[in-house]
């Protein structure tokens, strides 16, 4: 389907509801380029040859080769899945500044799954000796370990800040984390590109609200409300929106619902700048006290 384009500069110009493109938020800003791994995407075609010994076991009435041969390819599948989503899980970690390990160590789960699948594959596939198969699954543990590295397993926050603030931040973000993608999955249903940007600049917005609540987990107070009902209210209307466009794509709806959005990027970028000035009225008031502090010590503190 195409979509005909226009902008301020074009023949026929821009609509007059059209939204201020350079008002808006750059849905790719703060976002790191997607790190894809191509030996963690061939760990899913390595164990396939065991597929066919399985089926080769399977013609010749081999029941515990065709245990052996697919109960390791069952394990090489589920330690390249975890994998995956064990890299994905620490590329969100590194991302953030305040942040928990994932509850499930997926990259050492995937590495003793691997061991374990080798073990098995030589065992009952190759015929090795006991001995030697638990040897080649150790080795390709090491291996795996040594090639992907092991999960995050501490948290990690700021200087300054007791283990309950930063813990408490990182669970509330994960929260809000959690309805922005609720939020932009449902955008998804809309099939108009020109929608689904809008959200993806409101959880611009909102990440960006995000970090300067990790910087300063003070101000988790003053942005509790934006993080959890504003958030929670934009999936709902979202949802609510995708099931009623996607039967007529009624324009008054769509009207309403690009109002919505204006209302809450302005919404967060104001939120945002006011605990920006917050943070810097409060360094203003310590520097104050220093330069105090100093006088009565008798030092001169440089203007």
């Amino acid at each position: 389907m195409t979509k005909r384009y226009g902008g301020k500069f074009s023949p026929e110009g821009a609509p007059d509801n059209a939204p201020d493109v350079a008002a808006l938020h750059n849905k790719f800003r703060g976002k790191k380029v997607y790190q894809s791994n191509i030996r963690a995407k061939l760990l899913f075609l390595v164990p396939l040859p065991l597929l066919f010994s399985g089926i080769g076991a399977l013609k010749a009435g081999d029941g515990t080769g065709i245990i052996y041969n697919w109960g390791a390819l069952a394990a090489l599948f589920l330690a390249a899945w975890l994998l995956r989503d064990g890299l994905q899980a620490e590329e969100e970690y590194n991302a953030r500044k305040v942040a928990r390990p994932p509850a499930i160590p997926r990259k050492i789960f995937a590495s003793v799954l691997t061991g374990a699948g080798v073990a098995v594959a030589a065992f009952g596939g190759a015929h090795v000796a006991l001995f030697s198969s638990l040897v080649f699954g150790v080795a390709a543990a090491i291996a795996h370990s040594l090639s992907f590295g092991i999960d995050p397993l501490r948290s990690k926050g700021l200087e300054g800040f007791d283990t309950f603030e930063t813990d408490r931040v990182a669970k509330a973000v994960d929260r809000a984390e959690k309805l922005l993608a609720e939020t932009i999955t449902a955008s998804k249903r809309f099939n108009d590109r020109a929608l689904e940007g809008r959200v993806e600049s409101i959880a611009s917005a909102a990440r960006d609200m995000f970090r300067t609540v990790e910087e300063d987990p003070r101000d988790l107070v003053r942005a509790r409300k934006f993080m959890g009902v504003y958030l929670k209210g934009a999936r709902d209307a979202t949802i609510k929106f995708a099931d009623i466009y996607a039967r007529n794509r009624e324009p008054a709806a769509r009207a309403d619902y690009e109002a919505l959005l204006t209302d809450l990027e302005t919404s967060f970028a104001a939120h945002r700048e006011t605990l920006l000035l917050d943070d810097r009225s409060d360094l203003d008031i310590e520097i104050e006290v220093l330069r105090d502090r100093l006088k009565q010590e008798g030092v001169s503190a440089k203007q």
